[in-house]
């Protein structure tokens, strides 16, 4: 072998060698079967052969970033070692895979780890450590008697139902992290488990007919839902809406025809939904109207008892609102009104109970400030009569009675609390058997069966989470079913109280401030000011809120403030807030503060404010506006640039882009453009001077991870502490139970840190 040859062949052995040397680096994907369960491992291996480093990542756990803090690779054998979970990975490299054996805590399972690109949402590497974290959340020190879990872990039981025949009853129970689906048959007692969670949770469930249950899941909280179906036995499971990126929902569930179902899907266009009617044994679906105008396309879809489309909504230019109703005799939908978007004039139920088939109960504002319900006349597009309205409140819901030939049970609305007004006899009985025993108490029907013998009534106050309790129609009885939180004495919670105040410009503003014993006593406490999410169209409420009962076992206050553009208020009180998000809502949040701090509740010189979606914007904006009012900030899937939040929109929601322009800002317009950069946090870096704490979903569809990546970015290049906690089996908001503990025990410490 000559010399030139021999060169050649040493150099392909040492590039050999380093390929090798640096083949075990990058990402590695494995699952574990533990106990029927599939649990997804992710290792992250970096560094050269001398001098390897590793992570972590458990999906399943909405864990990341766990230090491996041992790896070691030679001979093609691999040894991942993470002490703090007592974790020890063996295996041998066999071209794209590590074939080996996982330990834990005396468990021993065969686990192959598969080489992959990882592509986790957003930068990995902003994130902060689960250690630093976990540091993070220990700063909540003192003895206390409710821990997080007492007021965030999932009850025991809860989302309790009647079958349509009153024989079963139906409910989720925990085990463990798992919540699956049981039924109870009434007469004998037997318990039997109708639907397992697996790896997604179950995010709603209900009965069809007798004998087969829908649920509803999505992937990792992308809100891409899809619906399913079971018998009450477990059997015959079936994903109704199989189709991939696909946003299912159920419109309808047909009574009449026990085995069908309308729900809505965005199958054909994902910008617009169209109707289908579904067989819940089958699968079998048959499209009942095409919705082919993305730029003006049907909004909502009006069906009778029958399966009937009667009516439908459309939007038109993206701030138009146009009904259009059928006419019986020819089979024509006809255009009967034309409203901007922000008016209102919404069918709630066709009237069954009277020869006229063109009579229907709507819910409008067309006439005045304050949604009211009235009888219509569709045919003729005429009022026939009002039937109820508040003077000083929306009005948009009522009850019929299927049963008593759809008869009216009920008017409700929301004031300081929410309001029952019973009309029926049956109802005005239940109303006045919850006022004589339960005193103090608001309720809620949670469901009846179709004979409406049995009825499960919900109890709530702000001291109380929630009780179940049935009600027998025969002996106007109450029986106790399930305490949803029992660990929770109402004589330790705090009080939420109804506030009312003037905004500096003249606007009433309604509101609740929820004061833990020691203000009470008439001790200046710290708070937590919380904006609600939306923010159109959505307000606070009274009642529990285990926040706010969390917060207050610290010692916190905590102030919600409906400012203008909450919804419940008249729509003069909504449009008020019209391109005033970051400025005139932010004031009326503001002038909340002051008026908590004249009351003499708030330390102001200790006083947070803490925000979801829209409230995590308000958060950051909250600490542009006014940096000496607040001491920190927590942003929770919060917005922090209106233009990146703007150019991320889901598909479904650009039809809804003009109306969007008219809450918000107008980005082709130089002014509102402006403006809105004014109100973008991300634009204002240099006016935050306090502590931040963004948190945030990777799979959300409504508010990207970017806007929480870009305000850490530039955050932390101004030097502030800002520790970053992201979930990535999450999406707008956390649903998982784990999650929500992580989430809150960080967020104590946090306060704990500014606040004590």
């Amino acid at each position: 072998m000559n010399i030139k040859k021999m060169s050649v062949l040493f150099a392909l052995i040492v590039a050999s060698m380093m390929i090798k040397a640096q083949s075990i680096t990058g990402d590695w994907k494995g699952t574990l079967s533990v106990q029927g369960v599939n649990m997804e491992l992710i290792f992250h291996i970096a560094g050269d052969d001398g001098n390897l480093t590793g992570t972590l990542d458990v999906p399943l756990q909405g864990a990341t970033g766990i230090p491996v803090d041992g790896v070691a690779f030679a001979d093609n054998q691999l040894k991942l070692k993470v002490t703090a979970a007592q974790i020890v990975y063996n295996g041998t490299l066999q071209g794209d895979s590590v074939v080996g054996n996982y330990e834990q805590a005396g468990m021993s399972l065969p686990l192959t780890l598969k080489r992959f690109e990882s592509k986790l949402p957003g930068n990995p590497a902003l994130v902060t450590t689960e250690e630093e974290l976990k540091e993070l959340a220990a700063l909540d020190k003192g003895e206390y008697k409710y821990s997080v879990a007492d007021y965030f872990a999932r009850p025991n039981a809860s989302s309790f139902q009647l079958s349509p025949n009153g024989k079963y009853l139906s409910y989720k129970e925990k085990d463990g992290l798992k919540n699956h689906v049981y039924i109870k048959e009434i007469a004998t007692g037997k318990v039997i488990r109708a639907i397992e969670e697996k790896e997604e949770p179950i995010k709603g469930y209900g009965w069809i007919n007798d004998e087969r249950l829908f649920y509803a899941m999505d992937n990792g909280g992308n809100e891409n839902y899809h619906i399913y179906a079971a018998d009450i036995d477990g059997k015959n499971a079936l994903d109704l809406t199989p189709f991939e990126g696909v946003k299912a929902g159920i419109l309808s569930l047909l009574k009449e025809q026990k085995d069908y179902i309308i729900v809505l899907l965005n199958k054909d266009n994902p910008q617009i939904f169209e109707p289908y009617k579904l067989n819940v044994v089958t699968g079998d679906l048959e499209k009942l109207y095409e919705n082919t105008d993305p730029a003006n396309p049907i909004q909502g879809y009006d069906f009778d008892k029958d399966g009937n489309l009667r009516a439908y909504t459309k939007m038109v230019n993206g701030v138009e609102m146009e009904l259009y109703y059928k006419n019986g005799e020819t089979g024509v939908f006809e255009l009967k009104k034309k409203t901007p978007w922000d008016d209102s004039f919404g069918i709630i139920a066709f009237n069954y109970t009277t020869p006229d088939p063109d009579d229907a109960y709507v819910a409008t504002n067309l006439d005045g400030d304050k949604s009211r319900i009235v009888l219509y006349d569709l045919k003729n597009n005429r009022e026939i009569k009002e039937v109820f309205a508040n003077a000083q409140y929306d009005v948009s819901d009522m009850g019929l009675s299927r049963k008593r030939n759809y008869e009216i049970d009920y008017f409700s609305y929301e004031g300081e609390k929410s309001e029952i007004i019973p009309v029926s006899a049956l109802y005005k009985a239940i109303d006045e058997g919850v006022k004589k025993n339960f005193p103090g108490k608001i309720y809620g029907i949670a469901d009846y069966d179709d004979d409406e013998n049995t009825f499960l009534i919900i109890l709530q106050s702000d001291k109380l989470y929630g009780t179940y309790y049935e009600y027998d129609v025969k002996t106007k009885q109450f029986a106790l079913l399930y305490d949803l939180m029992p660990q929770l004495k109402e004589e330790d919670m705090a009080e939420m109280r109804p506030i009312t105040f003037k905004s500096r410009d003249g606007l009433t503003i309604h509101g609740y401030i929820t004061l833990p014993k020691e203000a009470l006593q008439g001790k200046k406490v710290p708070m937590v000011v919380n904006p609600h999410g939306g923010p159109q169209g959505i307000r606070d409420s009274w009642g529990f809120n285990p926040e706010t009962q969390l917060f207050a076992s610290r010692g916190y206050a905590t102030l919600q403030v409906n400012f203008r553009i909450s919804g419940g208020y008249g729509k003069e009180f909504l449009r008020a807030g019209f391109k005033q998000i970051g400025r005139k809502v932010m004031d009326d949040v503001e002038d909340g503060v002051r008026f908590a701090i004249a009351q003499g509740w708030a330390d102001e010189s200790k006083i947070a404010i803490y925000g979801g979606s829209h409230g995590g914007y308000a958060t950051l904006m909250g600490l542009v506006k006014t940096p000496d009012l607040y001491t920190c900030g927590v942003d929770y899937v919060g917005v922090s640039n209106i233009e990146t939040f703007f150019s991320s929109f889901p598909e479904y929601w650009k039809p809804m882009t003009e109306m969007v322009k008219q809450i918000w800002y107008d980005l082709d317009n130089p002014e509102e453009k402006a403006i809105a950069r004014e109100a973008s946090p991300v634009y204002q870096i240099d006016k935050i001077v306090k502590p931040v704490y963004v948190v945030q979903g990777a799979n959300d569809p409504r508010v990207n991870i970017n806007e929480s990546d870009q305000i850490v970015t530039a955050l932390r290049a101004k030097g502030l502490d800002v520790p970053y906690m992201v979930k990535y089996n999450e999406g707008h908001g956390f649903y998982r139970e784990e999650n929500r503990m992580d989430f809150y025990a960080t967020m104590l410490g946090f306060l704990a840190k500014y606040l004590k």
